[in-house]
């Protein structure tokens, strides 16, 4: 049995309503703009950068709170702008990417980040998941017919 996707998602069947989908983009911006405020601990966690430099510096935390703000802002707004979600593919597929490598290529185990701040093990263990998660909305919602 093959399952047409395309034909899926253009037909009545919805897998997700509006109002889910809506709510799903404030709830990604504000997993952005929260999870970044706390577990950098307003900006105060050494560790957190110290752990990935380039991708999660001081900039690149700033950079998540504003990807947020962009979730929330087009919540209201995602059918008439398809390209900016498809932007948002790109910004969470490069995020899983980046985790990737960081998991796999870094001198630290997820029990290392735990053992010297729990703050910082919890985010390195869920920020590439939870991309992945919205990665897959974003996607849905992008090659969903309107």
């Amino acid at each position: 049995m093959t399952i047409d996707f395309c034909k899926l998602l253009n037909s009545k069947f919805q897998l997700m309503s509006s109002q889910l989908i809506k709510n799903s983009f404030y709830l990604a911006g504000l997993i952005n703009i929260l999870g970044t405020l706390t577990f950098s601990k307003f900006f105060t966690n050494n560790t957190l950068i110290e752990i990935d430099p380039i991708v999660m510096s001081e900039f690149g935390l700033i950079m998540i709170i504003v990807w947020g703000l962009a979730f929330i802002a087009i919540a209201n707004h995602y059918k008439k702008n398809r390209w900016i979600v498809g932007v948002f593919c790109l910004e969470k597929l490069a995020y899983v990417i980046a985790w990737i490598f960081w998991l796999f290529g870094t001198e630290y185990t997820l029990i290392n980040l735990f053992e010297k701040d729990v703050f910082t093990g919890l985010f390195y263990s869920s920020y590439g998941i939870n991309d992945l998660f919205f990665l897959t909305f974003f996607t849905y919602v992008f090659f969903k017919k309107y």
